[in-house]
């Protein structure tokens, strides 16, 4: 039987053999979706209301909390659905519109950590100019190219499905959308479908992890070209919080993809937490992170608890 793509749906799956533990399941899975939205939000409404907080820095590190947000706001819904409702079903619409900005974002998240990359670059390399390079001007551009990369990149893939018969059984391995899933479920020619992600992920995440390790490699010469020990710690401590993030990002990202590629023999369990951890984890950490190592943020946050004091 086939199922049309105009008119069927497909089924989410939580955690296979513990639907019992659901609930219990999802009781983390709560605790870090709201953990996100506050983390995250909190750092937008700091860089917004602070204007110590008014530059590419953080602006940068904005985007990467709005990133963040949109990732999990995109996912969580239908995760949390499964194991708190068991509600399974999602439209082929909607399925394919969540794969869609799930992918996308991803690639917006790598586009935004190499822009923060190319600020620490010039920060450090020509901090005399550093304003002058980086105009507010240039900081939207490169947001705006970083978003249309990460959405354009993605529309060739998803397109297709749309139009593609599905008559194989129409059950998903997780509980949100992927393209790799529902490609699984066509009964078509897919070799477009299966070809075009790995050129992506090989010209995005791999050409952008390449650029931002050269760039280090670059501030780590600049940096040990400078005369004072304190010059030099001040320095690399700038890009402390960065580091973090980019490894938080593409180690997970690298797990994911190596569990996947060579992980048949591995339980399906695992690959869902590795999915999970993907996901979750930058968006988790990211603002942690920033708020643990970086002082203005940390200024900020108490002029904001202050600010309530005092009103209260």
């Amino acid at each position: 039987m086939l199922y049309n793509s105009s008119s069927s749906f497909f089924l989410l799956t939580g955690f296979p053999g513990l639907e019992a533990a659901h609930h219990w399941i999802s009781m983390p899975f709560f605790i870090v979706n709201i953990s996100v939205l506050l983390g995250n939000g909190t750092l937008l409404l700091l860089i917004k209301e602070d204007h110590n907080l008014h530059g590419p820095m953080y602006y940068f590190l904005a985007m990467l909390a709005a990133t963040d947000l949109g990732l999990t706001l995109t996912t969580m819904p239908t995760v949390l659905g499964v194991l708190w409702l068991n509600h399974r079903e999602i439209g082929n619409v909607a399925c394919f519109s969540q794969a869609y900005l799930i992918h996308s974002l991803s690639f917006v998240e790598s586009g935004v950590l190499l822009a923060m990359a190319y600020d620490r670059f010039i920060a450090i390399r020509n901090p005399l100019r550093y304003t002058s390079i980086l105009t507010n001007t240039l900081v939207v551009k490169i947001g705006l190219g970083v978003l249309m990369r990460g959405f354009a990149s993605v529309v060739p893939p998803i397109l297709p499905l749309y139009f593609f018969p599905y008559c194989h059984s129409h059950v998903l391995s997780h509980a949100f959308c992927l393209h790799q899933d529902v490609i699984k479920l066509a009964c078509a020619d897919t070799t477009f479908n299966r070809l075009y992600p790995v050129v992506v992920v090989a010209l995005i995440f791999v050409l952008d992890s390449l650029i931002i390790l050269i760039s280090y490699v670059l501030i780590l010469k600049s940096v040990l070209s400078i005369a004072s020990r304190e010059e030099r710690a001040k320095a690399l401590n700038t890009c402390v919080s960065h580091i973090c993030c980019v490894l938080v990002f593409y180690v997970t990202a690298i797990g994911l993809s190596l569990i996947h590629r060579f992980g048949k023999e591995v339980p399906h369990i695992v690959h869902l937490i590795m999915s999970y951890v993907y996901f979750l984890f930058p968006p988790l950490m990211n603002p942690i992170i920033y708020s643990v190592k970086t002082k203005q943020i940390q200024s900020a946050i108490l002029h904001l608890f202050t600010i309530q004091r005092v009103e209260a």
